[in-house]
């Protein structure tokens, strides 16, 4: 009975899976309190999806596919905060905009390539059991990243969430502290 619950992870794959998804997990929890706070719940699927035109363009050009699809995503999260301000429309409506937006150039330029044989589609949904050792090292220098820039900013996000209003009266930059969330 316990080689059914040890032999898995004799395996170097399921090891990896399970870092990789405590280290995901942790980002997402610490983060994902201060993106239901400010409203922003469909901002985690909204980039996600916005990163596949990345993926294509990177697959189109045969560069590395997964700084396209970084590149296209922070650029949709700036463009999203972009929007909403200057718009003065709401961030959801900013959201939904976008990532429909993002979503169907990258259908596009994926219908644009002629005999592709790679399942570009993969990369939307990704494999937890294929995680490298690289990735790892990767997501674990990104999960530190952000949570010391939360640990740096606790009260100013804190207090964004809850009243970003008193937040600009007490002089702490509003924008700046948006772009960082997004």
């Amino acid at each position: 009975m316990m080689d059914l619950l040890t032999g898995p992870w004799q395996f170097g794959f399921m090891e990896r899976a399970l870092v990789g998804g405590i280290l995901v997990g942790t980002i997402c929890a610490v983060i994902g309190t201060y993106v239901v706070l400010r409203g922003l719940a469909f901002i985690g699927d909204a980039l996600a999806h916005a990163a596949f035109p990345g993926v294509v363009i990177a697959y189109m050009l045969q560069a590395n596919i997964y700084l396209g699809a970084a590149i296209f995503t922070v650029a949709t999260a700036l463009g999203i905060g972009f929007v909403s301000r200057r718009a003065r429309t709401s961030y959801d409506t900013s959201i939904g905009i976008l990532f429909a937006g993002a979503f169907a150039l990258g259908i596009l330029l994926m219908s644009t390539i002629h005999g592709y044989t790679v399942d570009l589609f993969s990369f939307l949904f990704g494999n937890i059991l294929g995680i490298s050792t690289a990735d790892l090292v990767v997501a674990g220098a990104l999960a530190a990243i952000v949570l010391l820039a939360v640990a740096f900013c606790y009260k100013e996000l804190l207090l964004l969430c809850f009243d970003p209003i008193v937040a600009e009266a007490m002089g702490y930059p509003v924008q700046a502290l948006n772009y960082l969330l997004l």
